[in-house]
């Protein structure tokens, strides 16, 4: 019986997961440069000639993952500028965070992703920068209004939402590079400078 519409959609995209999948896993530990088409091809379990038929250039697949990335930073940030109590809605984000660090490497795959597209190959870098700055603001601006609302303690918020920003990114660096021996920290910890009120 031949396929029907709906099933070659669904074997396209499901072909188009692992491709991203295995890009993914390879950029974050070999980086772009050092990753050939062949290995991804490889590592998602499909022949070179597939993978192209997807993408013409390991650049645009790089180019679609970041924007992947940035897309899913915009949504935090625009979570972010709810009026939802800061406090709440910033233990929400790292219990998200601590969860999928914990179960695989996708996040944390896709952190270093980020990292890399500030000097790789993505047309558009701007567009990676742009959203980066805007994910550090809203955050800058929710701690402050936990500031004002007595959750969270004194200190410079833009200062605060680098710091943070910058933990979770080395965490995702250093699950990568250290695999089964690293643990991640709880999420009391990951949000303690935000709460202690010696700041």
């Amino acid at each position: 019986m031949p396929r029907t519409k709906e099933q070659f959609e669904e074997m396209r995209n499901a072909t188009r997961a692992k491709i991203q999948s295995a890009a993914m896993q390879l950029f974050a530990q070999q980086g772009f440069g050092m990753t050939n088409v062949q290995e991804i091809a490889d590592k998602a379990g499909i022949s070179i000639g597939l993978l192209y038929r997807h993408y013409k250039t390991k650049d645009e697949l790089f180019h679609e993952l970041a924007e992947f990335a940035a897309s899913g930073l915009a949504r935090v940030a625009e979570r972010f500028e709810s009026d939802e109590s800061p406090a709440v809605l910033l233990n929400s984000f790292v219990q998200e965070i601590y969860e999928d660090m914990v179960s695989g490497d996708d996040l944390a795959n896709l952190m270093i992703l980020m990292s890399q597209s500030f000097g790789g190959p993505n047309e558009g870098q701007k567009d990676v920068v742009t959203v980066n700055k805007n994910l550090i603001m809203a955050t800058g601006k929710l701690i402050k209004r936990g500031q004002e609302l007595g959750e969270f303690a004194a200190g410079d918020p833009c200062e605060m939402a680098i710091f943070f920003f910058a933990s979770i990114q080395g965490l995702a660096e250093m699950k990568v590079r250290m695999k089964a021996d690293f643990v991640m920290p709880a999420p009391a910890i990951l949000t303690a400078f935000l709460f202690s009120k010696g700041g």
